[in-house]
């Protein structure tokens, strides 16, 4: 069953619908859907689908003829510029959508491609009905090489899509079977990646299901993060040091590089690589503009959860501990894991909310922020900031099975003295609940609010 991806498809098929020259182009990290969302495209229509290896140019030229000749048994092109000559005469007189999936390793194998591509495009896209979709994993060769100023292909483009990881509220459709609070620890281990999402077995527990991906050694997830990294990276195990680096809370480039052994300046470039492929993040308080105070983080859930508690335990789930894992190390801790998940489901919810102008003020900007506080000399932080000219909202997040109480209104208040708006809210998100006494306070205040979790579903 095809779930999501609403806003693409509507554009692609609105693209497809000009019957004049398109071209799209599609990219993303590995596994987040974007061979799913063209398959889904393309079912009904006269395609050309042709997935590029990683091989020889004379493997995908034959891998290609057969695709247009439609069998094994089709002549073989003498060359690319034959066989897109063949494309592009097919579809001078009918629609036709010509689909190079994996098109790095096309444009690796052979160099002139996508100079023979422009050179097609140029001569034929004012008399062809054809809808060209190339698409590929390689984010930073995506950019660059396809999109890029320096690309031959560059200005040829009608759309572009980068792909992103579902998020919590557009996940909740492969959790139906689930209670409100087993859809956000689901979310947290999955990082919303399609390709993952759908190995969740819904006849069993949320435990079991974090044994069987995770915790056991034939499970799907278990050497996921490693098979990622040796698939798009040429040194792996550099990365995976900084990886578990940051993971094990070394967050400033100084940090990391002393903690891998590198030189921070080819430590940041190792980082650039890893921020390119969406599974590590270069933060900043979100009122500032300077890189002075950035800090790196893991950006993908799943991976976190796997550097966490996998990585380090991959020994004793060889030797089939996986469940005595999952019951005395993940479990116990799993709510403190869930902590920086629940913000990022609650800033989440923040933009939901700003699409339907139903925030205090509108913005479009939301995140963590940490500072100095010179009164009391200590480092303090706020969950969620956002903020427009003279006005703000704090936001507090609480993943706890305990009911919220005042002295965290009280405290969020006292951190909001930091800055000078004229006018602030302030949001309190949690899990459980608030006390009564919390409730009864926020009555007295039009500008607090307190949302419990299974009120945002």
């Amino acid at each position: 069953m095809f779930i999501g991806r609403d806003t693409e498809l509507k554009k692609l098929n609105e693209m497809y619908s000009s019957d004049k020259y398109e071209f799209a182009v599609i990219y993303g990290r590995r596994r987040v859907g974007k061979t799913t969302l063209i398959r889904e495209f393309i079912k009904d229509k006269n395609a050309i689908f042709f997935v590029a290896s990683e091989s020889t140019a004379a493997d995908n030229l034959l891998s290609l003829s057969r695709r247009i000749g439609g069998g094994n048994n089709a002549p073989v092109y003498r060359d690319y510029e034959n066989a897109l000559t063949a494309i592009f005469e097919k579809a001078s007189n009918e629609r036709i959508v010509f689909v190079i999936d994996e098109y790095p390793y096309l444009a690796e194998s052979n160099r002139e491609v996508s100079s023979l591509l422009q050179i097609m495009i140029d001569h034929n896209r004012e008399n062809t009905k054809l809808m060209l979709i190339l698409c590929g994993s390689s984010m930073s060769f995506m950019e660059s090489q396809v999109l890029g100023y320096q690309s031959p292909l560059y200005g040829r483009r009608t759309a572009q899509f980068k792909i992103m990881p579902f998020s919590f509220f557009e996940s909740l459709p492969f959790f139906e079977s689930f209670e409100k609070t087993d859809k956000a620890v689901l979310y947290g281990i999955t990082s919303g990646i399609p390709e993952y999402l759908s190995k969740i077995d819904s006849t069993k527990t949320v435990d079991e299901n974090i044994v069987d991906l995770f915790l056991t050694a034939s499970g799907y997830l278990f050497e996921e993060p490693s098979n990622l990294l040796k698939q798009e990276l040429r040194e792996p195990s550099t990365y995976n040091v900084i990886i578990e680096a940051i993971a094990s809370g070394a967050t400033r480039l100084n940090e990391i590089a002393t903690k891998c052994g590198i030189e921070s300046n080819k430590c940041a470039k190792y980082l650039k690589s890893l921020i390119s492929l969406g599974l590590v993040k270069k933060d900043l308080p979100i009122t500032e503009t300077s890189s002075k105070r950035s800090i790196y983080l893991l950006d993908d859930l799943m991976f976190r959860f796997w550097y966490r508690y996998v990585f380090p335990n991959m020994s004793g789930i060889v030797s089939g501990l996986g469940r005595a894992i999952y019951d005395f190390e993940v479990m116990e801790n799993l709510s403190a894991y869930m902590g920086l998940v629940f913000e990022d489901i609650c800033k989440q919810y923040m933009m939901e909310e700003a699409k339907k102008n139903a925030l205090p003020f509108f913005t479009g900007k939301a995140g963590r922020w940490w500072g100095n506080n010179p009164k009391e000399k200590r480092q303090e932080e706020i969950d969620i900031l956002a903020y427009r000219k003279d006005s703000a909202l704090f936001c507090e997040c609480k993943w706890t099975n305990a009911l919220v109480d005042v002295d965290v209104l009280k405290s969020l208040e006292t951190k909001s003295d930091l800055f000078h708006y004229k006018s602030k809210w302030f949001w309190l998100f949690a899990k459980t609940g608030f006390t009564d006494k919390l409730k009864s306070e926020a009555e007295k205040q039009r500008n607090v609010s307190l949302i419990q979790f299974e009120d945002m579903l």
